[in-house]
This record gives C-alpha cells, sequence and structure tokens, in this order.
C-alpha cells in the first residue's frame, strides 16, 4: 500500500497546545469498525459505554526529561585553518539532544540537532557542566549513541537539566505545568521519551467507575520512544522497518489477559503502545509454542517477560489479542495512524477522521480520543 493512501487535511488551529481541563473533559468519537458508523461522545461517558466485564490494558511508562540543550566542548573543533571567532562560534552554538532509548546505565541513543558537525568523540556539555555526554557512534537522520559521563545518578541530572520532551507540533516551550500533565495517572516506570498520550484522559474518578462496574485493569510497560514517532521515508509502506521499543508483560498480566481471552471478555488495548506490547508478546507465544511443539499456541496465549517489539502493524494483518481500541488522533502519513487503519480499517478510520475535522476536535497528543470497537 501506498504511504499517501494514510493521508488527510487537517486545519492547523486543530492542533491542540494545551491539554483539557480536567483530564477527563476530553471530547470522544466512537467507531464502529465492523459498520464504519461513528457517534460523538464524551470520554467521562466511558465507563456507561462498555458492558462491564472488559479487560483494560494501559502503559504504566513514565517520560523522562528527554530534551537537553548544550554545547560543544571542542574535542574537534580545532581544526587547522579556523579563525578563534569561528571557532568560539562553533562551540558557543546550541546542541539538542532528544534521548529515544536507554541502553544501559549511562548509554542512550539520541537524535542530536545540528547533528552532521558532531563527528565521533565530540563532547557535549549540558548545565554547567555537571552532565557531559560523549558522542560514540553515528546514524541516520541526526541519530548518536551518546555515553554519559557524571558524578551521581543521571536520573537526578535528567530531571534538573531536562526538559519535557512535547512533540514539535506543540509550538511552544515546555512549562512547569507540563511535569505532571504529560504523565497519565498509571505512570510510575521511568523510560519513555513520549506520553502513551490515550491515557492522558484517565482520572482516578474515571478509574473507581470504571472498577465500579466491573472492568478489570491492568498494566504493563512500553519505554515509548523512536518507533512510536520515527517517520515512514518508503513509498511503500510494506518497506518500512519499524524501530525497536523496549516492553514488559508481567507474569500476573499475561495471566489475566489469557484468562479474559479463555471467557471472551473484550480486551481493550487503552493506545497504540499498550497494542504493539500485546500483538508483539502475542506474536512470540506463536513462534516460541512453535519452536517447542511444532504447532501454533492456544488462541490468546501470550509471552510474559522483557522484550523489543518492532512490530509493524498495517492493513492485512491480524490482531490476535486486542478487541477494542482507546487512541487519540494521529499525525497523516504516520506510523500510528497506519496502526488504527489496520484495526478499524483505512475508509473507516479516514470518514471518522474527516468527520472529527469538520466537528472540530482537538488533535495529537493534547487532543481528543476515539473508541474503536
Amino acid at each position: 500500500m501506498l504511504l499517501s493512501d494514510f493521508d488527510y487535511v487537517l486545519p492547523p488551529p486543530l492542533i491542540a497546545q494545551r491539554p483539557a481541563e480536567p483530564r477527563h473533559s476530553s471530547r470522544m468519537l466512537l467507531l464502529d469498525r465492523a459498520t464504519g458508523e461513528f457517534h460523538d461522545s464524551l470520554f467521562r461517558e466511558l465507563p456507561d459505554l462498555l458492558r462491564g466485564d472488559e479487560l483494560l490494558v494501559v502503559n504504566n511508562t513514565r517520560v523522562i526529561p528527554a530534551r537537553l540543550f548544550g554545547r560543544r566542548v571542542g574535542v574537534r573543533a580545532q581544526k587547522p585553518g579556523k579563525s578563534p571567532r569561528t571557532r568560539r562560534e562553533y562551540l558557543s552554538a546550541q546542541i539538542e539532544v532528544l534521548l529515544t532509548r536507554r541502553l544501559d546505565e549511562k548509554e542512550w541513543e539520541a537524535l542530536v540537532r545540528p547533528g552532521r558537525k558532531l563527528p565521533l568523540g565530540e563532547r557535549i556539555l549540558f548545565g554547567d557542566g555537571e552532565l557531559e555526554g560523549e558522542v560514540l557512534d553515528r546514524g541516520d537522520f541526526g541519530a548518536r549513541r551518546l555515553r554519559f559521563h557524571c558524578v551521581g545518578p543521571l536520573e537526578e541530572l535528567l530531571e534538573r537539566l531536562g526538559h519535557v520532551p512535547l512533540p514539535p507540533y506543540i509550538a511552544r516551550e515546555d512549562d512547569p505545568s507540563d511535569r505532571e500533565r504529560y504523565q497519565t495517572i498509571f505512570a510510575h516506570t521511568p523510560g519513555a521519551v513520549a506520553a502513551p498520550t490515550a491515557g492522558l484522559h484517565f482520572t482516578p474518578e474515571i478509574v473507581a467507575r470504571l472498577r465500579a462496574r466491573g472492568v478489570e485493569i491492568i498494566e504493563i510497560t512500553l519505554e515509548v520512544g523512536l518507533g512510536t514517532f520515527q517517520p515512514i521515508r518508503s513509498e511503500e509502506i510494506e518497506g518500512h522497518v519499524m524501530h525497536g521499543e523496549t516492553y514488559e508483560v508481567s507474569d500476573a498480566a499475561a495471566q489475566a489477559i489469557e484468562s479474559a481471552k479463555r471467557d471472551s471478555r473484550p480486551i481493550v488495548a487503552v493506545g497504540t503502545t499498550v497494542v504493539r506490547a500485546l500483538e508483539d508478546a502475542a506474536r512470540k507465544a506463536v513462534a516460541f509454542d512453535a519452536s517447542r511443539s511444532g504447532a501454533e499456541s492456544a488462541t490468546g496465549r501470550v509471552e510474559a517477560g522483557r522484550a523489543s517489539a518492532n512490530l509493524f502493524l498495517y492493513p492485512g494483518q491480524p490482531f490476535l489479542l486486542v478487541d477494542q481500541l482507546l487512541t487519540n488522533f494521529h499525525l497523516p502519513r504516520s506510523t500510528l495512524l497506519v496502526l488504527v487503519s489496520a484495526f478499524a480499517g483505512r475508509e473507516h478510520l479516514l470518514a471518522a477522521y474527516r468527520h472529527a475535522v469538520e466537528a472540530g476536535y482537538r488533535f495529537y497528543s493534547y487532543g481528543d480520543c476515539m473508541l474503536i470497537r
């Protein structure tokens, strides 16, 4: 399929620059993926729209202050022929670093701007020099592998020196309110560099109402990174290769998922990150069972543990676990829009998006949501 098949027109004023207040006041578009029918609703009505025996799966990852601003040390800046003024400009120029994936305690993959002037071995100073990043490797499109040097825990320095990594379509700098508002109420496992935005609408009140209705809520972890927001650069979507993102499904969560499937209870994924983690874990269970016995695994089995998902779901691929999806509205030509199209049907989804535009829904991370079932 062509990337151009996953496009739509969005007037810029519909891109949400601030979150709705309170959280649960967002609008919610209901989409029937079998018929394509859609209806306007509100997120606070979610508990009343469910039948009461669903298994709701949320992502408990916590966004870290992953956006850093620094300056070059100048290890590779002293080239012959450069004037003192040129060297000063080189060293004073601001370097923006967006951490994208943790590799170990002090090593990260990152996007660096401007990246082309940062050779291997170059160092970047942050703050007053208490944190230093060393360029170990170069990748495509500004990607770098950095090793951080600091005294004390890196996480504490990131909390002090880092900024909330708001997406570029939010045309403002982050402010103190984003430290809390760009986190879900489930967030307690640090490691994400973008929020699992479908979870931003939940409040303790909504969770209490869901549980009172009989809905079971479980948590998994997917560290949202480059795989979620990396653009598709191939004209045919099948040629896109996803960047891996680390996820973890606990034994208790796996048992709850398998129990829900055995009992024919709907599994509701809160966000595309949950979809990717669950569907990847289900495919790993199939592969594991096949490797042991030569037979496919039982329907609804999921592989517990920590793994990496580079699964790219596009139309024509099956969904092994997820029955319903709560999700925000996504960018044109993005892997997320393709994933939701695979779940809801491309024609149905784009028709619902056209209605959302006409009805003035708020789009993207801080915007409204839709429930697809």
